[in-house]
């Protein structure tokens, strides 16, 4: 192929913004050769890299988007070490069904017992599926939303947060906060309800949730909205980091 012609197809490959076919059509050009390939084997095969690597980069592309702020996969879950009830249910919870039902998780327990770890290697998995995934914690959540109201742009972070195929809401209940705070997570936690999934990790159990927003009517109805046909894990056991110390501690 002469260069005058690689060149061109270098200019309109870019222009088409088309990186695989790019980086490929040399490649497969020759193995086509090779092969007594026709034509349309030949386009068909580079068609088809170019789909690959496309989805690779948006599935890579979403991952970034969801802010996970680490990467922990199923496959490194010491499943023996979870609580029972989380062992019973991982497997139904691996298949991401609960995502496309619009059913909430939530994964409640003391500390150390494998929260995050499950809810940031599910939506790693939701995003490898090409799923829109946004990871926060309540703190940071209640910041943008204060911050998106001083701004007046209130409506427009609501239209993104309730369009995420699934939001995952960490440290629900490290920090309590105030009404206003209560009644703006609230509304905007309800936005998703019946249509969207949400998962919570939690350390505190439902009875306890009156110490996070301080009114009872308030966290009755939070409770009822993100419980109402939810899956919900009990992750009550022993912590790994203390399993970890008296390991640590026989040797």
């Amino acid at each position: 192929m002469t260069n005058n012609l690689s060149e061109q197809i270098d200019f309109y490959a870019k222009q088409l913004r088309l990186p695989g076919f790019q980086k490929n059509y040399l490649e497969q050009a020759q193995k086509a050769a090779e092969d007594n390939e026709s034509f349309e084997q030949y386009l068909l095969r580079l068609m088809m890299v170019e789909h690959e690597q496309r989805g690779h980069r948006r599935r890579q592309q979403r991952m970034r988007r969801a802010r996970f702020p680490y990467q922990r996969l199923l496959q490194d879950l010491l499943v023996k070490e979870l609580p029972i009830d989380a062992q019973d249910k991982l497997s139904i919870l691996e298949r991401l069904d609960f995502i496309e039902q619009g059913q909430n998780l939530i994964l409640a327990g003391n500390p150390g017992t494998g929260k995050t770890h499950i809810a940031i290697a599910l939506g790693i998995k939701a995003c490898q599926q090409d799923l829109n995934v946004l990871f926060t914690t309540v703190p940071r959540l209640i910041t943008q939303i204060n911050e998106s109201r001083s701004n007046k742009n209130l409506r427009l972070l609501e239209n993104r947060f309730e369009k995420y195929d699934l939001v995952i809401c960490d440290e629900f209940g490290y920090i309590s906060f105030d009404k206003n705070a209560a009644e703006l997570l609230f509304t905007h936690l309800s936005l998703r309800a019946g249509r969207k999934s949400t998962i919570i990790t939690t350390n505190l159990g439902f009875d306890r949730w009156t110490e996070i927003f301080g009114d009872e009517v308030l966290t009755a109805a939070m409770v009822d909205r993100l419980t109402h046909k939810a899956i919900i894990v009990n992750m009550n056991g022993q912590s790994f980091r203390v399993k970890e110390s008296q390991k640590l501690a026989l040797k």
